[in-house]
């Protein structure tokens, strides 16, 4: 099973960025998109659909802003239980920022998390989002295994950003940002990307700013992390960065089992 996550920021754009014949060449399983940044009037007005998958949206209330949706390959069994939006908790679920998948195997987790701003106006938001989301994967892991997906909006150590000096005390590299990263990867969950790769750099946004993807001045924000539990089912994991089409690119996970 493969499994894709990109932070597209913008679903209209990236379709004017040959969207579909990205998917063709991505051939996925399952397709997790962050920052759709579509409402659901636009969803319903605009028809957008994709050959050979059903799409699942979480919009945001706000038009234009922030979103979730899930691709599912149509054409194979995979396993699927329940797709479903949010987390319980209105304060973060009206900004449409998690989905929900559960299949036969495992809960798959799509998450954009908020970004905490230039003057760090939302960084009290996102450390609750944080708190509201690790609450929420410690009750399902209960039942099973999970994946959690998507756009973190944090690198979590100097080896995941281009320029850490610089950058110490910003948004995506506060202590606080980080420590709760760090937390979380203490209760029995793994980084796929750090783990597969302990002294790699690559990474998945770069700025639009001074060609920074040109000169990959970037970050790695985007993440695949697993129940420990769950280790023996993974194949491979990629950063995908000669894919174009958004500031950041996708990352792409290869399960060993078919379903």
């Amino acid at each position: 099973m493969k499994i894709i996550s990109w932070n597209i920021n913008g679903i209209r754009a990236i379709i004017k960025k040959d969207f579909l014949k990205t998917l063709n060449h991505l051939d996925a399983d399952l397709i997790l998109l962050q920052e759709t940044k579509i409402g659901a009037d636009k969803i319903r007005a605009e028809n957008i659909s994709f050959p050979g998958y059903e799409i699942f949206w979480n919009p945001a209330e706000r038009p234009g802003y922030s979103g979730t949706a899930i691709l599912v390959r149509t054409n194979r069994y995979l396993g699927i239980l329940e797709i479903k939006n949010g987390m319980g908790a209105r304060e973060f679920d009206v900004e449409g920022r998690v989905q929900i998948l559960e299949s036969s195997q495992f809960y798959l987790l799509n998450a954009y998390f908020p970004n905490a701003n230039r003057e760090l106006s939302r960084l009290d938001y996102k450390l609750a989002f944080n708190q509201a989301i690790f609450k929420k994967i410690k009750k399902l892991t209960q039942k099973k295994p999970v994946i959690l997906a998507g756009d973190y909006n944090v690198a979590h150590e100097e080896v995941d950003l281009a320029r850490p000096k610089e950058n110490i005390g910003n948004a995506g590299f506060t202590d606080e940002e980080r420590a709760w990263m760090s937390d979380f990867l203490s209760n029995d969950f793994i980084d796929l990307f750090r783990y597969l790769y302990p002294e790699k750099q690559q990474y998945t946004w770069w700025s639009y700013r001074t060609f920074a993807r040109k000169r990959n001045i970037g970050w790695r924000i985007d993440y695949f992390c697993v129940s420990k539990n769950f280790l023996e089912n993974i194949e491979n994991l990629k950063i995908l960065e000669k894919l174009e089409g958004s500031d950041h690119c996708p990352v792409e996970l290869e399960l060993k089992f078919n379903k």
